[in-house]
């Protein structure tokens, strides 16, 4: 009897969802990867500009008072808020799709309107963008009061009005962008929101090339302004094309917004918590800028220049989770509570690893690494020394950053976006209380960063400010280490707090081996930088392994074609 063939199976939903079981993170974290090392190299050339026209002079702190607004507004819009915030509601929405389809779903436009993230995109994104210029506006107008407000002490402020004016404009064009970027994450896009910030410093760059001679430091925030412009256009297109066509008549967008669904945006109960924590995390710069504004001048540069270098690798180190979270989101709204959990603490472990081998690295290279990059033109010895005392401070507070951004991510992921069963009103009452908890860990910390403050920079200058930046955002990162499995996440703490110990003990290894490797490489400061740096990597990766750290096994095998074992949580 001839064998019949089987049925095919029934599709459902979860085929019409973008690839996040099939597609291994790796090839995703990778493109993520080479395109943020190109931004970061760009980034640090403007920062090279920076240094070799202006210096560490008064007109560099005017424009780095004025440069607190696309500071603030980065990690908001682009880093951390909006993620935390879009990314679950996409991937919620996402999940609530229908496996029903028409014909010709692009001339349907009732089963267009219906889809759930064009009503969650109908929802949301007008109103972002009518709230995002109105802030615009304010700071544009507000200047001369926040001017005054972050650094009372500065030698120039119509200067750093002036600058303030010019980077507001950042506001709308980084909340733009960030809303976009979320959702082709959540998409599993990766590539376009890889580079925006290869845009912006793109035109960061070229402004002040071509203007530092005519305008001065004012180029360089003329720049700002037209890098966002950049922004928003290398994530338009691709949004557009696969998330949702942004074309909707005024009519079908009211009926959108008017249709329930079962992906909602997120309420003002979900939002504060994220925004709070955003900006209160951001509050480190404001803290460290006020204090340091009645000292000497220069003191802001070099609290500046030696915080963007340092935090380069601790934002390579939090990226893993940024490529990780539409994935631990999407398993929370299917409540696969194992694979989030799984997921997270391979993050969590990589990012340790790749934080304290940049702070092994910088706690002996530093002056290296300064003399290298900045010593030329306007910026002299003397700030290169300055400037590498306090790179060697933060670099000890490198983890407590990273691991801040990493567990901030599923921690918010974790959060119920429109899935409230009946009667759950206290439940959500009780998320949404624990929702408010990393805000709550980084006022803890902040407190710590300004007592410290207070008392050392008199004494210490930039190096007290450092000292107090790192214990802070090192008390944060424990408390929200402590309290990840309350949100739902029930992470296995002994364990990873045990490879932290080793990773820990493996960085001072490798310190120590650097620091004989950079006592015999003599006087010049790239062959100390280059040397320092592989002996760093080559003594941390070596102790680890000796020490019994699995991320490196997780690293380097699981990760070469098998993304399965790598997410064995979906097996």
């Amino acid at each position: 009897m001839p064998r019949t063939a089987a049925p095919p199976p029934e599709r459902t939903p979860a085929q019409d969802e973008p690839a996040w079981q099939g597609r291994p993170l790796v090839r995703a974290f990778g493109v993520t990867a080479v395109l943020s090392l190109v931004a970061s190299l760009l980034g640090l050339g403007r920062d090279l500009l920076l240094a070799r026209y202006f210096g560490a002079s008064e007109d560099t702190d005017a424009f780095l008072v004025a440069w607190t607004v696309p500071e603030t507004a980065a990690p908001l819009l682009i880093d951390s808020a909006m993620p935390l915030l879009m990314m679950p509601a996409f991937s919620t929405a996402i999940a609530s799709r229908s496996s029903a389809t028409t014909a010709d779903p692009v001339r349907d436009g009732a089963a267009e309107a219906a889809d759930p993230v064009r009503v969650l995109v109908a929802a949301t994104l007008p109103k972002l963008c009518l709230l995002l210029a109105a802030v615009s506006a304010a700071t544009v107008f507000g200047a001369p009061s926040l001017v005054a407000l972050l650094a009372p002490g500065l030698p120039d402020p119509p200067l750093a009005v002036t600058c303030t004016r010019l980077t507001s404009l950042t506001v709308l064009a980084f909340g733009i962008s960030g809303y976009l970027a979320s959702g082709l994450r959540a998409h599993q896009h990766f590539t376009a929101p890889a580079t925006v910030y290869l845009a912006y410093n793109l035109g960061i760059v070229g402004l002040t090339a071509l203007g530092h001679d005519g305008l001065g430091v004012r180029a360089t925030a003329l720049g700002t302004a037209v890098g966002g412009l950049l922004m928003v256009a290398a994530v338009l297109p691709a949004f557009s094309r696969h998330c949702c066509r942004l074309t909707l008549s005024l009519g079908r967008l009211r009926s959108a917004v008017r249709r329930p669904g079962p992906a909602a945006a997120p309420g003002l109960q979900v939002m504060l918590p994220v925004v709070v924590f955003a900006l209160s995390r951001q509050c480190q710069v404001y803290i460290e800028r006020a204090l340091a504004s009645p000292l000497n001048p220069g003191t802001i540069s070099h609290l500046n220049y030696a915080e963007k270098v340092a935090q380069m690798p601790m934002a390579m180190a939090v990226m893993i989770s940024t490529v990780s979270l539409p994935v631990v989101a999407l398993a929370m709204a299917k409540g696969d509570v194992e694979h989030a959990r799984d997921r997270t603490e391979k993050d969590l472990q990589m990012v340790a690893g790749i934080a304290l081998t940049a702070t092994a690295f910088l706690a002996v290279c530093a002056p290296q690494l300064v003399t290298l990059l900045f010593q030329r033109g306007a910026f002299t010895a003397t700030d290169s020394a300055a400037c590498a005392a306090v790179m060697r401070i933060y670099s000890l507070g490198l983890l407590g950053q990273a691991l801040v951004g990493a567990v901030a991510r599923p921690f918010f992921a974790a959060r119920p976006v429109a899935r409230c069963p009946s009667g759950g009103r206290s439940r959500l009452a009780g998320a949404d209380r624990a929702g408010w908890f990393p805000a709550l860990a980084m006022g803890t910390g902040l407190a710590v960063t300004v007592a410290i403050g207070i008392l050392t920079a008199p004494e210490f200058g930039a190096s007290g400010l450092a000292a107090g930046n790192a214990a802070g955002i090192t008390l944060t990162a424990a408390l929200l280490l402590g309290r990840l499995r309350s949100r739902g996440i029930p992470v296995r703490l002994p364990a990873l707090l045990s490879v932290l110990g080793r990773l820990t003990a493996a960085a001072v290894c490798a310190a120590g081996a650097a620091a004989l490797a950079v006592a015999t490489a003599g006087s010049d400061p790239l062959v100390a930088v280059l040397i320092g740096g592989a002996v760093t990597a080559l003594a941390f990766g070596g102790s680890a392994w000796l020490l019994g750290v699995p991320v490196l096994r997780h690293a380097l095998l699981s990760r070469v074609g098998n993304s399965a074992r790598e997410d064995r949580g979906l097996r």
